[in-house]
C-alpha cells in the first residue's frame, strides 16, 4: 500500500482522496502519512519491508508497512501493532480458510480474541460491553485487521467479498478474555501456550446470538439452555454438523463460576453442552433433509443421523468475557469449515 503524502495534512482533502482511492471501510480514517507510519513501526523495531505472510484471497504479500498503514488508518496506537500482526498471520493460516471466509456469500468474518499480559498493557476491554463501543484498543485493532484484509488481501465488497447481507463484525470484532474473573484456564493456555505468553486467537464467525438464563443454577440446566440456543437450522453446513463444527460460546464470569461451584470444570461444561446440542433431522425442511441425506450417503455416513453442533466436546470453544450479569453469546462458526488459529505476538 502507498503512504499518504500531504504536507498540509488537510483532513477533508485527505478523506476525499482516500475514499476515492477505495481504501476505507466507509468511515473516516486517519491519513497514513510517512511520519505516522514510521512512528508505528519504530515503536517495535519492525522492518517496513519484512513480509509476514501471503494473505488470501489475492495471496498478496503482507509487509509490516502494509499493516502499519492500515493500523494508522484505523486509529490504532503504536502499541497495538504486534496484536494486529499476529491476527494477520492467524487468518492467513490454511486451516482458517480465509479464501472461503473472505469470498463467501455468507456473513463470515474474522473475530480476534486476545489473551496474556498484552491485554493489560494496551488496555483491551475484557469486561462489560465487551463486544460494544467505547474502547479504543478493541475497536481499532479489529478495524485494522479488516482494513488489511480489504486493502492487501483484496476482500472488497462487491468484488471478491460477495457476502449477501454481511454483519457488523466485518467492520471490527476484537475482544479480550476476562481471565482475572474466570475460574478456568484461559483460552491460550488451553491451546498450549504459557500463561505469560501474549496470544491472539482468530475465529471465523457467522454472527452472534444472545443467550440468557437467569433461572438455572445446575450445570445440567445451564448446559441445556446453551445447547438449545446453538441449534439453529439455518447454520446447517456440510456433513452431519451445524455450522463449521467449532462453535464459540462467550460466557460471562458469573455463569462460568456457577459451573465451577458445582464442581464442573471447562472440559466438563463442554461435554454437557455437546451432549445436549443435537438437532433432530425432522426439524429441518424436507428439501434440506433430502439434500443432507444425499451428502451423507456419498460420504458413507448415516443419512438418518441427527445433527450435532460439533464432532466432539473439545471442538466447542468457551471464552469467559464480559461484566456483571448472566447474558452470554453464541457465535456459530462459518459453515464452509474453518478452524480457530492462535499466534503468539512477535517481538524484536
Amino acid at each position: 500500500m502507498e503512504l499518504w503524502y500531504d504536507n498540509n495534512d488537510n483532513w477533508h482533502t485527505a478523506q476525499d482522496a482516500l475514499f476515492a482511492a477505495g481504501v476505507t471501510d466507509g468511515l473516516p480514517v486517519v491519513p497514513p502519512t510517512p511520519a505516522r507510519v514510521a512512528a508505528m513501526l519504530d515503536a517495535h523495531g519492525f522492518m517496513a519491508a519484512e513480509v509476514l505472510t501471503d494473505l488470501p484471497p489475492l495471496f498478496a504479500a503482507v509487509t509490516w508497512q502494509d499493516i502499519a498503514i492500515n493500523a494508522v488508518m484505523a486509529g490504532c496506537l503504536p502499541s497495538y501493532l504486534p496484536v494486529i500482526g499476529a491476527a494477520v498471520e492467524g487468518i492467513a493460516a490454511a486451516e482458517f480458510n480465509l479464501v472461503g471466509i473472505a469470498t463467501t456469500t455468507g456473513s463470515a468474518a474474522p473475530m480476534i480474541i486476545v489473551n496474556g499480559p498484552i491485554v493489560q498493557q494496551i488496555g483491551l476491554n475484557a469486561e462489560g460491553n465487551v463486544f460494544g463501543p467505547g474502547n479504543r484498543a478493541n475497536a481499532t485493532i479489529g478495524r485494522a485487521l479488516t482494513l488489511v484484509l480489504r486493502n492487501v488481501g483484496g476482500a472488497i465488497p462487491g468484488e471478491l467479498d460477495m457476502s449477501t447481507i454481511g454483519q457488523p463484525a466485518k467492520y471490527s470484532c476484537c475482544i479480550a478474555e476476562n481471565a482475572v474473573a474466570s475460574p478456568w484456564a484461559p483460552l491460550h493456555v488451553e491451546r498450549g501456550f504459557d500463561q505469560n505468553d501474549s496470544v491472539v486467537t482468530v475465529v471465523g464467525i457467522s454472527g452472534s446470538v444472545e443467550v440468557v438464563d437467569s433461572s438455572s443454577s445446575t450445570p445440567e440446566d445451564l448446559a441445556q439452555t446453551y445447547a438449545q440456543s446453538m441449534l439453529i437450522a439455518g447454520t446447517a453446513g456440510s456433513g452431519g454438523l451445524l455450522g463449521g463444527g467449532e462453535p464459540l460460546i462467550v460466557m460471562p464470569p458469573e455463569i462460568a463460576q456457577s459451573f465451577q461451584r458445582a464442581g464442573c470444570n471447562k472440559a466438563h461444561a463442554k461435554a454437557l453442552i455437546h451432549e445436549r446440542a443435537v438437532l433432530p433431522r425432522d426439524k429441518l425442511s424436507s428439501a434440506i433433509r433430502a439434500h443432507r441425506s444425499t451428502l451423507a450417503e456419498s460420504a458413507g455416513d448415516d443419512p438418518n443421523a441427527d445433527l450435532r453442533v460439533a464432532e466432539s466436546p473439545d471442538d466447542v470453544m468457551i471464552v469467559v468475557a464480559g461484566g456483571v450479569g448472566v447474558k452470554a453469546a453464541y457465535l456459530p462458526t462459518w459453515a464452509g469449515m474453518t478452524k480457530a488459529v492462535s499466534r503468539k505476538l512477535r517481538t524484536v
